[in-house]
């Protein structure tokens, strides 16, 4: 059986030190070996931006895609090879910007795979312009006199978009990071994780000790059920969405794969794809 070690290949992360991402990259290859995974079976798909590096960091298969196309991307293979277990990864940017249109259909659409943000509030590449992610009043390169633009709420878009899975967490959380992530795997359709993961080097405000004075513990509030949707939305509006756990999670919905008739269980790589002499004059005969 595979440990996290395994997960691990000698490139070397070049993110600035302390950088939050460094714990998502440990917590996904933590999670991936504690789910029972072989390096082999675990795709990981990012696009781009500091967070995009991540598929060239992990012993799986990676691919790195194009600005805000991580979704796509991930949702093709996990349609080619449905036996793979697939983790999209991207930045606030990325996954919110940019790529906010596939976003929004790949939740709806609910896929069996797992897309992780790394949400720092800035572009963090492209040395500190202001993000989707970034309060109004925030200054930065880009908005020298503050941000006239009011942040996204993504958590409380994902559930108006009917997400089936959508979680928080801190990336100085480790231990629930990993089982965030765990369960996101785990869970049969399309898995949202957004993770406050600090840039260190262009965003002096949202900060590790910012996160920590502002954000709540779902665990800590008493009575808090993740399979109400309405309770998830009020509690995320009440805590301004500063708030890690999972947050909402339906079990019975069932995935895209599951309601396309006739989705083979097997992945396209494990299929013949040779045509019979018999279907091959079938489906000419189809548009005669």
């Amino acid at each position: 059986m595979a440990t996290f070690k395994d997960f691990r290949n000698s490139v070397k992360p070049n993110w600035c030190p302390g950088c939050g991402d460094f714990s998502v990259q440990a917590a996904m290859q933590r999670a991936a070996a504690n789910v029972g995974l072989e390096p082999e079976q675990l795709a990981v798909i990012s696009g781009i931006g500091c967070s995009g590096r991540i598929s060239g960091y992990i012993n799986a298969y990676g691919y790195h895609g194009i600005h805000g196309r991580a979704l796509p991307i991930a949702q093709g293979v996990k349609m080619a090879n449905r036996e793979l277990t697939v983790i999209a990864s991207g930045g606030d940017g990325d996954g919110f910007a940019i790529g906010m249109g596939h976003t929004v259909h790949a939740i709806r659409r609910n896929i069996d795979m797992t897309y992780i943000v790394m949400d720092n509030q800035i572009y963090g590449l492209t040395k500190g312009q202001t993000s989707p992610r970034s309060e109004a009043g925030f200054k930065t390169k880009s908005t020298p006199a503050g941000s006239i633009e009011s942040a996204l709420s993504v958590m409380e878009l994902a559930l108006t978009a009917g997400a089936t899975f959508v979680a928080q967490s801190f990336s100085s959380d480790l231990k629930g990071l990993t089982s965030l992530i765990e369960q996101g795997i785990q869970h049969k359709g399309f898995s949202l994780i957004n993770v406050f993961s600090p840039c260190v080097t262009f965003n002096k405000i949202n900060t590790y000790d910012w996160f920590k004075e502002h954000i709540t513990d779902l665990s800590a509030i008493e009575g808090y059920d993740p399979s109400n949707r309405m309770l998830a939305m009020q509690t995320l509006m009440e805590h301004k969405g500063l708030v890690t756990g999972l947050i909402y999670q339906d079990k019975n919905k069932p995935s895209y794969e599951e309601m396309v008739k006739g989705f083979k269980p097997e992945g396209l790589a494990n299929q013949s794809l040779e045509l019979s002499e018999e279907d091959f004059t079938k489906l000419v005969n189809e548009f005669m």
